[in-house]
């Protein structure tokens, strides 16, 4: 599991407006990459895509590591879901349920109609504020106040109503997706009732008048209009997926292992618990807290019980490696590698431990294997930041250049990259693929420098 890209300030005012639950954002956020819990969340969404009409693949869900119970979107066909969000769901179905909700945001153009709803309420704000101007000139002083503080009660309660509205909207489109995929809503009802609980845990107001300030529906209100067309529905009894339920609880897991402190991992997973969620949470606390031996006793145990499970063999390599035996980790990556079919960040993760290896007769296969990620996931800046040091080894510095403007690029560095794509372009071949792209990443580069300028 690594930890990439920061999301813009941008993104996070518009999922502040989106979001599926109680609290919002405060900060810049960060995204985490497993290729195990991509895998299973990318599972989940799917057949609710299709059954909105989209093609499996269509929608994203990328993991952001935030401890806030939170989903949202923030334009085009991705998902973003908090780390929190998982660690307080008991099932993949109640998952199922949050993502069907955030889908239905998706195909009603949310994102699009709320920049609409912030226009309706700024003209109202600003017509108020000229009245008022108007009346302080004519020496109307509390009559100014009045007209000034008037409008932008009006202009927030329309927005917060035209919010509320597309909140329901999106909790109907996902109970019709969820009916559409044959998936139950029980797993829904139970989210909804978390965050129900957690409304009366922090003495949220549950009256009209508490109502109307909010941006969500009551969830009370959301569970009431929801739970009779639920149990109508025929997959309403339909038992869950036992699979998806089995990797959902690996990949909770082995986020609260990665996240939590070493303490709390074993608090909440103690060493009598056996199964494939608790070693798989130990090994990452024990990894953290520099006890190797611990680390991959519990991994060898993942290992011996499925061996030919990609992902236990990448945490054994991740763990190898960056324990400084990177030689070692090799074997069990190069496994896990041609067990996932080459997925881009376990591929990515084999290319840092053959650099690690300080072996040059490696630098061509680490080329490869870091090209073929970047090919399949070109939004990787571990990658990509990998691949720059192979040209580099390899006195390749103009594509060197390049692979660094492409890391600099996503993770909000746009000056860098400038320099980088335009070095680059003046060392590689005029008209050459690579070439190409170096004026493509120097121009998204300007566009992001001149957009900071704006903001400024």
């Amino acid at each position: 599991m690594t930890l990439v890209l920061r999301l813009p300030a941008r993104l996070l005012m518009l999922a502040a407006l989106a979001m599926f639950a109680l609290v919002q954002p405060a900060a810049a956020q960060t995204v985490l990459r497993d290729a195990e819990t991509e895998r299973l969340l990318q599972d989940l969404v799917d057949p609710l895509a299709e059954a909105a009409g989209l093609q499996r693949g269509a929608v994203d869900v990328v993991l952001v590591s935030d401890p806030s119970i939170n989903a949202f979107v923030a334009g085009g066909q991705r998902i973003y879901v908090h780390s929190g969000l998982i660690n307080a769901a008991d099932s993949a179905n109640e998952v199922q349920g949050v993502l069907a909700h955030e889908l239905g945001h998706i195909t009603g153009g949310h994102i699009i109609s709320l920049y609409d709803g912030y226009g309706k309420a700024a003209k109202i704000s600003l017509l108020s504020t000229l009245v008022g101007i108007a009346a302080a000139l004519a020496g109307g002083g509390e009559a100014a106040m009045g007209a000034m503080a008037l409008g932008q009660q009006v202009a927030m309660s329309n927005f917060l109503s035209f919010n509320r509205a597309q909140e329901s909207s999106a909790d109907a489109a996902g109970a019709q997706y969820l009916s559409a995929a044959g998936i139950t809503g029980k797993g829904s009802l139970e989210f909804f009732k978390k965050l129900q609980n957690m409304e009366f845990r922090y003495a949220r107001r549950q009256d009209d008048e508490a109502a109307f300030a909010r941006t969500h529906p009551l969830s009370g209100d959301r569970i009431a209009r929801l739970e009779a067309d639920y149990r109508a529905d025929p997959a309403w009894d339909r038992p869950p997926d036992a699979e998806q339920q089995a990797r959902f609880e690996r990949i909770k897991a082995k986020l609260y292992g990665y996240l939590a402190t070493p303490a709390q991992t074993l608090n909440a997973y103690p060493t009598y618990m056996q199964g494939v969620p608790a070693r798989y949470a130990r090994a990452y606390a024990y990894h953290k807290d520099a006890r190797v031996k611990e680390a991959l006793d519990e991994v060898n145990a993942l290992v011996a019980s499925d061996p030919d499970d990609p992902y236990f063999l990448e945490l054994k390599g991740q763990i190898l490696l960056e324990s400084g035996r990177p030689k070692e980790a090799l074997a069990s990556l190069r496994q896990a590698a041609e067990l996932s079919g080459n997925a881009p960040l376990i591929a990515s993760t084999l290319g840092h431990a053959l650099l690690a290896t300080e072996d040059k007769s490696h630098l061509e296969e680490a080329e490869q294997v870091l090209r073929a990620a970047v090919g399949r996931d070109r939004e990787n800046p571990f990658a990509w930041y990998q691949l720059g040091m192979v040209y580099g080894a390899r006195g390749d510095i103009p594509r060197a250049q390049l692979a660094s403007a492409e890391q600099q690029i996503m993770t909000g560095r746009p000056r860098e990259a400038l320099q980088n794509a335009e070095a680059a372009a003046r060392g590689l071949p005029h008209g050459s693929t690579d070439w190409i792209r170096a004026g493509d990443v120097a121009l998204q580069a300007r566009g992001q420098l001149e957009r900071e300028r704006e903001r400024n």
